[in-house]
């Protein structure tokens, strides 16, 4: 039997025989017919015990309902991030709301059975719904209801994707989002198998939100000398709705701007040349030895590590290992003469070295906690605008210094 969990977001009102691939709502609420009002419940206490993402439309001719369409989004087992959604149009007999239909991703059979009723403090809902061969009571009460227009009023959504940014400001150079119609999603991931770019696995998961709308947003992390082709390539495929950049992993207070005249080799940047001047750079700032420096061919990223003797128990002789990630891109897209750099805060460890039996060390309890305060570095972004005669970026002036 399946368990039914949680997961809301907006509504968009049709009929159950419909597919993945839903109308848009309208953005100004349409009067409903013959002075009718319509209403909404966006939350249902206790529906499937406050499991599902349930959005219940009623239009009602003073207080009664005449029409109702019940809109549930599920995942389909206990635990799965994967998601099952029924949309089923009920005859209103008094207080009975009563429907039948399929589920639209694992076409099981649905019925709904509910009486509903006014109650002090909003309304009631009692009955059971069943899907396939799961049965769901339903003892629901304390519900409230919402206009048509706040229902509107609140689905706005963002995907944050930027199809043509002024520059990368606001946006990240190596992050892509593409937004594909849910038909044309598999097809889209399959296209993706052995070119050199990452997927945000996370964006695998069908929301009821990408269900509703039909569909899905896609997160991908490029080299961001390949971005703006990988987004022309995505934009030219069919099913794709819009692809352009997102957010990423860079900082404006972790970056600088420099001239690319110096950093370039032809039309390409000299990475190279790039990794030994930061790591020149990062060794005075970290007061440690280079390591080792390695570009990530699908994401453009920049891994370099440093070591250094620890001060945590000097006698022991063990080391610290400090790890720093850079990303180097043009400022913009398309054509510009200048770069980006962006640095993290470096992310230190600590590791026996020594010669003979080695010390298993771990951060315990006592280390730093996550998402605590970031590692200072000793005025690293700084330096590193000296070494490039670069410009730091004025966060209180949104502008380059």
């Amino acid at each position: 039997m399946r368990a039914l969990l949680l997961c809301l977001f907006g509504l968009v009102t049709v009929s159950s025989d419909l597919a993945f691939a839903q109308m848009k709502l309208p953005s100004k609420a349409a009067p409903a017919p013959g002075g009718s009002e319509v209403r909404y419940f966006t939350s249902i206490d206790g529906l499937m015990s406050g499991n599902a993402d349930v959005v219940l439309k009623e239009i009602r001719q003073g207080k009664t309902v005449t029409a109702a369409v019940l809109d549930v989004c599920y995942p389909v087992e206990k635990g799965s991030d994967r998601k099952d959604r029924f949309v089923a149009n009920l005859t209103v007999s008094g207080q009975n709301l009563t429907g039948s239909t399929q589920s639209i991703g694992d076409k099981l059979p649905v019925t709904v059975n509910l009486a509903r009723k006014a109650s002090a403090d909003g309304f009631e809902f009692r009955g059971r719904i069943t899907i396939g061969q799961a049965v769901t009571e339903v003892a629901s009460t304390d519900n409230s209801d919402l206009s048509e227009k706040e229902f509107l009023d609140n689905q706005t959504t963002d995907d944050g994707i930027t199809p043509v940014p002024k520059d990368f400001t606001e946006v990240s150079p190596e992050s892509i989002g593409v937004r594909v119609k849910l038909d044309a999603a598999l097809d889209f991931l399959k296209s993706l198998k052995g070119q050199e770019v990452e997927l945000g696995l996370s964006s695998l998961s069908i929301s009821c939100d990408a269900l509703r709308a039909g569909e899905q947003t896609i997160n991908l992390t490029a080299d961001p000398e390949r971005s703006a082709a990988l987004i022309a390539k995505a934009r030219s495929t069919q099913g794709v709705v819009t692809a352009g950049w997102t957010t990423g992993i860079v900082e404006m207070d972790r970056t600088i701007r420099f001239a690319a005249a110096d950093w370039r080799d032809g039309d390409k940047i000299n990475k190279d040349k790039i990794a030994a001047a930061v790591s020149t750079v990062l060794s005075k700032t970290l007061a440690a030895k280079a390591a080792g420096a390695a570009w990530n061919a699908n994401t453009g990223k920049l891994t370099l590590t440093f070591k250094r003797p620890s001060e945590i128990y000097p006698a022991l002789g063990l080391t610290d290992s400090v790890e720093v990630t850079a990303l180097v891109s043009p400022d913009k897209p398309g054509a510009s003469d200048r770069l980006m750099l962006w640095i993290s805060s470096p992310v230190t460890s600590t590791i026996d070295e020594g010669a003979g039996p080695k010390l298993n060390l771990s951060e315990g309890a006592g280390g730093e906690e996550e998402g605590g305060e970031p590692e200072d570095d000793n005025g690293s972004v700084e330096a590193l605008a000296r070494e490039f005669k670069g410009q730091r970026w004025d966060v209180d002036k949104a502008a380059w210094k």
